[in-house]
C-alpha cells in the first residue's frame, strides 16, 4: 500500500513539476497544522495551556514506528492505533492533573513531556534510546500528509462546531457559570485535553514518517513552546487562524533560509513583530470568513462608492 500512495504522490508532483524540498515543506506545513489544530482545541477553547504535547508526539511517532518496523502492522492502522494510544495517556494524566489549576496543570505537562523524553532515551531495547529508532517506512508523502491535514481540520471543525465545542467554549468563558447549568466542566476539559494529544500522536506518526528516523530530542520543550507560540499567533479560539499560523510558522524559516546564521534570528522578531501588533493573533476568537475578506478588500482598494443622487448633488 505505500508503494501504491508514493506513486500516486510522485505521478502528481511530476504532473504538476513539485520538486522534493516543496514536498518536504508541504509535508512539514501538515504535520504542525494537525499538532496546532489540536492545541488549538485545548488552548484556545478551554484556556488551558500544556507545554507536553511534544511528549504525546513522541509517543505517536515511536508507536507507530515500534508497529509498523517491529510487528509489520499496516501504517495506516499503525496510525490511529498510536494516536488512540497517546489519547488514551492524555486521558489518564487528565484524570489526575486537571483537578490542578493554574500554573501547577501547566508546570505538571512540562513534567511529563521531559520524563517522556528522557524515558525514550534510556529504553535503548525498545526506542533505540539516544541512538534514535530508524528504518520507519517512507509512508508520508506529500498527499497523504495533505489529505490527513484537511481531515484533521474537517473532524476539528465539526467537533467545535457541535455540542461539545459550545460546552468547551462556555467553560472557557465562565467555568463556575457552566457548572450552575449542568456542564461538567472537568468532563470536557479531560475531553479537550484527550483530543489534543490524539492530534500531537497523529502529528509525530506522520512527522517519523516523513524523516524515517526519529530521536528523542525532535520532541524537547522546545517543540511543546512552539506549538503554543503558533496557537497564540494564529489566534486563540480559532481553527482558521491556528492553521494560518501554521504555515506561517513553517514557511518563515524557509523564507529566511538564505541568510544562515541569521535565519532563527530574523524568525524570531517577525513571531514578536506579529503578537506586538495583533496581541489577539490573526483570528482571534473569530474564524475566517470570505464574505468579510471580500468585503475588506473592497474597503482597502475601492472604498464605498456614493449614492447616484449624492454623487448628482
Amino acid at each position: 500500500m505505500i508503494q501504491v500512495f508514493n506513486a500516486i504522490n510522485n505521478a502528481f508532483c511530476n504532473f504538476f513539476g513539485i520538486n522534493s524540498y516543496i514536498q518536504g515543506v508541504v509535508v512539514l506545513m501538515c504535520v504542525n497544522i494537525i499538532a496546532v489544530l489540536g492545541m488549538s482545541v485545548l488552548t484556545g477553547f478551554t484556556r488551558l495551556f500544556s507545554f507536553g504535547n511534544a511528549g504525546f508526539m513522541s509517543i505517536g511517532a515511536y508507536a507507530v514506528a515500534i508497529l509498523t518496523v517491529r510487528y509489520h502492522v499496516n501504517f495506516l492502522l499503525a496510525i490511529v492505533l498510536g494516536s488512540a494510544f497517546a489519547g488514551l495517556v492524555a486521558y489518564l494524566l487528565g484524570s489526575i492533573t486537571l483537578k490542578l489549576h493554574g500554573d501547577y496543570f501547566l508546570i505538571t505537562c512540562l513534567g511529563f513531556g521531559e520524563c517522556v523524553r528522557v524515558l525514550f532515551n534510556y529504553t535503548k531495547k525498545l526506542t533505540g534510546g539516544s541512538a534514535g529508532f530508524p528504518g520507519i517506512p517512507n509512508y508520508s508523502n506529500m498527499l497523504f500528509a495533505v489529505i490527513c491535514a484537511v481531515l484533521a481540520f474537517f473532524i476539528a471543525w465539526r467537533f467545535i462546531h457541535s455540542k461539545y465545542g459550545r460546552n468547551l467554549t462556555s467553560v472557557r468563558e465562565n467555568e463556575l457559570a457552566a457548572e450552575a447549568v449542568g456542564i461538567d466542566a472537568f468532563r470536557f476539559k479531560r475531553m479537550s485535553f484527550t483530543f489534543s494529544a490524539i492530534y500531537a500522536g497523529w502529528a509525530g506518526a506522520l512527522y517519523g514518517g516523513y524523516l524515517m528516523y526519529i530521536v528523542p530530542s525532535s520532541f524537547n520543550l522546545a517543540k511543546s513552546c512552539e506549538l503554543i507560540t503558533t496557537t497564540v499567533i494564529g489566534g486563540l479560539g480559532s481553527l482558521t487562524g491556528s492553521l494560518l499560523g501554521a504555515i506561517i510558522v513553517t514557511l518563515l524559516p524557509e523564507i529566511f533560509r538564505g541568510l544562515a546564521n541569521y535565519r532563527m534570528l530574523l524568525y524570531g522578531i517577525a513571531v514578536v513583530l506579529i503578537i506586538m501588533f495583533k496581541p489577539s493573533g490573526l483570528y482571534g476568537y473569530k474564524e475566517f470568513s470570505l464574505k468579510r475578506f471580500i468585503a475588506n478588500i473592497k474597503k482597502l482598494f475601492g472604498g464605498k462608492k456614493p449614492a447616484a443622487g449624492k454623487e448628482a448633488e
